[in-house]
């Protein structure tokens, strides 16, 4: 079946940086646009990025464009999200997703999900 494993996360002070990766097995990666969330706590999870199929487009959020960068390689079936200049409210659980249409930027346009990875920025 598929599975989105995902790694990297944790602790860095503001304006730091973290990689997140994102393995996929299970499916036709490279027929797959992927996506990256994020939630905080007591909030709705919220759209990070997005990158086409054939990783010439991607999209991302406002409050992360200049600062983020997603990426993947079709031949390894992986997906990650370099995170660069952190700020305390980048603390979130990230997660990344496979949307079998377009580049979806809901919730509701994904139809695989990761386990989830904590990202905290301390100030």
């Amino acid at each position: 079946q598929a599975q989105l494993v995902q790694s990297g996360g944790g602790l860095v002070q503001a304006g730091g940086s973290l990689r997140l990766s994102c393995a996929a097995s299970g499916f036709t990666f490279k027929d797959y646009a992927m996506g990256w969330f994020r939630q905080a706590p007591g909030k709705e999870r919220e759209f990070v990025a997005v990158i086409s199929r054939s990783t010439i487009k991607q999209f991302y959020a406002e409050s992360v464009k200049g600062r983020f960068t997603v990426s993947r390689d079709n031949a390894e079936n992986t997906l990650a999200l370099q995170m660069n200049g952190l700020k305390p409210e980048d603390t979130a659980i990230y997660y990344c997703a496979a949307a079998e249409n377009r580049m979806p930027t809901t919730v509701e346009g994904y139809d695989y999900w990761g386990q989830g990875t904590q990202v905290t920025v301390s100030s």
